[in-house]
């Protein structure tokens, strides 16, 4: 089968260090690839890829700082894309909005999978083209009052050989926080609950411009002595030692995470997570195995001492059952051969086709 695989431009596929999104579609992209299909990966020059890479622009856009309208790259991406719709099956979009007005005007059907979250604003176009098909990647992802055409949920996944087990945490003991340093991820609420139960902290992630006030206010004034630590941006290698060493991974969250890597990543590691009960948490964690749900800092704070006695291997095992790249191209694989089976019995042909690599 002849996939096409479009990626955002911002960060490379997959990235050096933070971008969630990329490492699922390098991921999605090396196991499709592996499995016999014919793939053309649409993202940034500076990407490693198996598949054909096809790139408007020979760096990712975040590490380009010649670059004063990102916008134009993107819109030059989808021109490539869709002019070249007749040499795929099937596109399969992970940049949201951007692809959306495309996707109406040529024959080769577009999946849009949804890493982001529904506003106000971009809800009226997602409305205006309700019928293509989209794939949630947590059930909690799912606005119903929009009436969007869901073709599947399918759930991201890791590459669990690229982590290493720790089947003990590190002495002396730490809790770990890892993700974009933002309000929304809860850095602020990770601190706050170390604080109140007097356990060391180790922080990594980026921090955007946008979120540098933030960072400045509620974050640097907290770094620094011997509790709280701030790493900086963590590579895979870095990712995996922090959260692996940990007694537990803090996911404070307040927002409703449309998925949430980091649990995943943590939790292969033999690491519980204790996260903020919203969003995609009570999909992802199973509540007493492989972390805890919680309500408020409070609970979070009396929940790390039942974590520190969780089974390591049955966070690990959760993962391995539910959470890996082959798994992930399997629901994929399931997504593609419906939608070209829908398309074929439009057509009067035949519904039931069985999708075989190209």
């Amino acid at each position: 089968m002849r996939i096409a695989q479009v990626a955002p431009l911002w960060e490379q596929v997959p990235p050096p260090a933070y971008g969630g999104t990329e490492l699922v579609v390098s991921l999605l992209t090396e196991e499709l690839v592996k499995r016999g299909h014919e793939v053309t990966l649409f993202a940034s020059g500076d990407s490693v890829t198996s598949a054909k890479l096809e790139s408007v622009h020979p760096r990712a856009l975040r590490f380009d700082t010649s670059i004063k309208d990102p916008n134009i790259y993107d819109i030059l991406n989808m021109s490539r894309v869709y002019e070249n719709a007749h040499n795929y099956d099937i596109i399969h979009s992970h940049v949201g909005c951007v692809a959306l007005p495309y996707s109406n005007l040529i024959k080769t059907p577009t999946v849009h999978t949804l890493h982001g979250i529904f506003t106000s604003d971009n809800a009226k176009l997602f409305t205006h083209v309700r019928n293509q098909p989209f794939v949630s990647i947590s059930n909690s992802q799912r606005d119903l009052s929009l009436g969007l055409n869901y073709v599947s949920t399918v759930y991201n996944g890791i590459a669990p050989e690229t982590y290493n087990f720790y089947p003990q945490p590190d002495y002396p003991p730490y809790l770990a926080f890892l993700g974009r340093i933002s309000p929304e991820k809860g850095a602020h609420l990770a601190i706050e609950i170390a604080k109140r139960s007097g356990w060391h902290l180790k922080m990594a992630g980026k921090v955007d411009s946008v979120d540098l006030e933030y960072f400045e206010t509620k974050i640097l004034p907290h770094i620094g002595g011997k509790q709280i630590e701030f790493l900086g941006e963590a590579n895979h290698h870095q990712k995996s030692v922090l959260m692996g060493g940990a007694v537990a991974t803090l996911f404070p969250i307040t927002w409703k995470e449309p998925f949430g890597l980091v649990m995943i990543e943590s939790m292969v590691t033999g690491t519980p997570v204790i996260a903020m009960n919203l969003g995609s948490a009570p999909e992802v964690i199973s509540q007493g195995v492989s972390g805890f749900l919680c309500e408020t800092v409070a609970e979070c704070v009396s929940a790390i001492a039942p974590a520190a006695k969780l089974d390591r291997r049955a966070c690990r095992d959760h993962v391995l059952m539910n959470f890996t790249a082959k798994r992930m191209a399997d629901g994929y694989e399931a997504v593609y051969q419906k939608i070209l089976g829908e398309k074929y019995s439009l057509n009067g042909q035949r519904s039931n086709l069985v999708m075989q690599p190209h």
